[in-house]
């Protein structure tokens, strides 16, 4: 029991390797920057030292008028003194092993006029820099981080996948605002999406054409499948990953043109045969002149205004089970979705009705085609939906 305990936790920890490049954090943090001025920052799951997250802060200290900047490495960090040699407050070298904690009040400026990376780098070696060892191994559940958490205004990071839920339930329990990285499959857990739905937690504004790259430690590329891991640039590629926040944006408020019409084209827009809701596979045909409930696929959060739209529910916990409505084999059994009556030569979904429970951050190769019974199949499963309505 316990080896598999160990391997379970290695798997988890090479899954969890992923740090973020330097251009998409900028690109991201640009749209909040009116949420910084004066307000302490919390990167809880980076390397103090390179991760490109304090990196930024570190750059963008002055600029945005930050307060404090607090940067917490894990102890099993593989990138720890890779870039440059460093040594904590006792002025012994920072290692692979221990947990650290950087806590700066100011940077200053060598020019006067901006933060350069010579300028970094000098902070971090002087005796200004706060660097100092952790008790533990600077998990951030442990009691010394999370009471660097409550000192926190804004909590910036890239979070462990595999403990994303719990991560995000620490965040919330201490009121934390925050702009973090996570799977797009969260979005239908059953402890992410109430908070999606009551209005605690929405998408920020995401990766470039959904293109998200991650360099990884060269000793953990192995098991990736072609096409996801880049030698030549040691970076892995995903479509799965987006920001989640609580901080408000611009975009969060801009209005969905519609330009569809459901009356006198209820053909296009099938109802769910276990759940009194329309369909709707791509958010440019939700329609202006509806009102009621909207299937939508869960990539319609990436346009959600809730001054628009209300969110109802989730395929997930919403759909009658099919065994109440129909025999047996005349269904694609499995997980709790809706369901249409479809033929068997009805081409496969769009790919916007693609994203699976089972597309992993790992790079794994997983089949995304719309779920049809053998043998005569009269329903068709669909993949997670969203039900919304439209407010007056």
């Amino acid at each position: 029991m316990a080896k598999n305990e160990t391997l379970s936790k290695a798997k988890n920890a090479k899954k969890d390797e992923f740090y973020t490049q330097y251009e998409d954090i900028q690109e991201e943090l640009n749209h909040y920057e009116k949420h910084f001025q004066g307000q302490t920052i919390l990167c809880n799951c980076d390397d103090p030292f390179e991760s490109n997250f304090c990196k930024f802060f570190l750059r963008n200290f002055n600029y945005l008028g930050l307060k404090r900047l607090i940067c917490t490495s894990y102890g099993t960090s593989p990138i720890v003194g890779r870039q440059m040699s460093l040594f904590d407050d006792q002025d012994e070298p920072v290692v692979c092993g221990q947990g650290y904690v950087m806590d700066i009040s100011a940077v200053p400026m060598a020019n006067g006029r901006g933060v350069s990376d010579v300028d970094i780098e000098a902070l971090l070696r002087s005796k200004r820099r706060g660097v100092k060892k952790l008790k533990g191994d600077g998990d951030f559940r442990s009691e010394e981080c999370i009471a660097y958490l409550k000192q926190a205004d804004i909590v910036v990071t890239n979070p462990p996948f595999s403990l994303f839920r719990e991560y995000v339930a620490q965040l919330i329990e201490y009121g934390k605002k925050f702009l973090i990285i996570g799977s797009k499959n969260a979005i239908t857990y059953k402890e992410i999406f109430p908070l999606i739905q009551q209005n605690k937690v929405w998408l920020g504004y995401g990766f470039r054409k959904d293109d998200a790259y991650f360099r990884i430690p060269p000793e953990r590329a192995a098991g990736y499948a072609s096409g996801v891991y880049n030698p030549d640039t040691g970076l892995v590629h995903f479509r799965n990953c987006t920001w989640y926040t609580n901080l408000d944006h611009a975009k969060r408020h801009e209005e969905l043109i519609l330009y569809r019409r459901y009356y006198g084209h209820e053909e296009d827009y099938p109802r769910y045969a276990n759940y009194d809701a329309i369909n709707v596979d791509k958010v440019t045909d939700i329609p202006c002149d509806y009102f009621e409930e909207i299937g939508v696929p869960i990539t319609y959060l990436d346009k959600h205004n809730p001054g628009q739209f209300e969110i109802i529910g989730a395929s997930r916990w919403l759909g009658r089970p099919m065994s109440e409505i129909a025999p047996k084999g005349s269904y694609v059994a499995g997980g709790v979705r809706f369901y249409l009556p479809e033929p068997l030569d009805k081409a496969n979904e769009t790919s916007d009705n693609l994203l699976t429970d089972e597309t992993r951050r790992d790079g794994a190769t997983v089949a995304c085609t719309t779920e049809l019974s053998s043998g005569g199949a009269k329903y068709k499963r669909l993949y997670d939906r969203i039900i919304i309505r439209r407010k007056m």
